[in-house]
Order: structure tokens, then sequence, then C-alpha cells
């Protein structure tokens, strides 16, 4: 497979990523709790938009189409997401846990255009690589924004009372048999005398 064929690939992905995203943002914004962190959704889902239209700038730059490939590991960083809002908790602990799936999106999102940016800039194409810098700083920017505003959340979130524990859901159920089938598929690769 040609490099040129591996970069629409991910540009192909990170459309994805990023349609899904213009979908899940709304639902942030509508379940954090700390009006910052409403704001700093809503806001980053103007530039998800803009970025998007960035990306179709791209793929009319290559003379291709932006469709046809599906992200599931942004599917699967949403699904975190989604987890975090059906959380029964109201307190700052709540927010802390949409910041963790949030700053997960931003990342996934800064080292796929990192990627991007490599090859296009290896394929000497400087206008998609300029376009794609341009949504890596906004992600970048985002991530920033995102950690400054979850200090002082996790800060008050240290400061409340442990709750009871509830009993857990089937899907955490579910999601902790998962992590223990992980782990013991892990251990005889894992050489603890290393660490």
């Amino acid at each position: 497979m040609a490099l040129r064929d591996v970069l629409l690939d991910e540009l192909r992905d990170m459309y994805s990523a990023e349609n899904q995203l213009v979908k899940a943002l709304p639902k942030l914004a509508k379940g954090a709790q700390s009006p910052k962190l409403k704001q700093l959704f809503t806001g980053h889902l103007q530039e998800t938009k803009g970025q998007v239209e960035r990306l179709k700038k791209v793929f009319a730059e290559l003379g291709e189409k932006p469709t046809g490939q599906h992200c599931n590991g942004m599917e699967g960083v949403i699904e975190e997401g989604k987890d975090a809002l059906e959380k029964d908790e109201e307190s700052a602990s709540f927010d802390s846990g949409l910041i963790g799936a949030a700053l997960r999106t931003e990342h996934y999102e800064i080292a796929g255009y990192e990627v991007c940016i490599s090859m296009a800039t290896t394929l000497a194409m400087p206008n998609v690589a300029k376009l794609l810098s341009s949504n890596l700083k906004e992600e970048l920017a985002a991530a920033a924004k995102i950690t400054t505003a979850g200090i002082p959340l996790m800060k008050q979130s240290a400061q409340e009372p442990d709750e009871q524990k509830k009993p857990k859901t089937g899907k955490e159920k579910y999601s902790a048999k998962k992590s223990r089938e992980d782990e013991a598929k892990a251990a005889p690769d894992l050489n603890t005398s290393t660490v």
C-alpha cells in the first residue's frame, strides 16, 4: 500500500471521528454539571464543526471523497464518555469523570492529526499539512483548556466525603470481567522483574 493510500485511510478515520464528536459533544455539554465545563464542550463543538470543514478541504485538495471508513477507535472513546455520563453522581467527581473521557478524546485526535501531518509532509503536500496543523492546534488548545478546567474540579472532588458504594450495574460487572480477562491474557507476556 502506498503512503498516499495510508494517509487517505487515516484522514477518513479522522473525518469519521470528528463527525462522531459533532454528535457526542452536545451530550457531554448537557451532562456536565460545571458551567465552565459546559462552556468548554459547547465551544469545542463549534471548533469540531470547523475541523470537519477543513477535512473536507483536505479531501478536495487530494481529489478524494471523505467518506468510506468508520472510526472504531473514536467510537470506543465516545462509549467511555457515555459510561461517565451514566454515573449516578451529583458532585465534582462526576465532572472529573467527564474530564477524563474528554481528554482521552482529545489525545486520540492529537495522535491522529500528528501522524497525518507527518505523512502529508513526507509526501510534500504543504497545503494538506497546513490545514491539518490548524486542526491539531485546536485539539492541543482544547486539551489544555480541559486540563485547566479540571484542576479546581478535581481539588473539589478530593474534598468530598466518600459515599457508600452502590451495587455494580450489569455494565460495570461486565467491564470488570473483561478487565480480569485482559489481565489474565497479558500475564504470561509480562515480566514483572524488570519493573
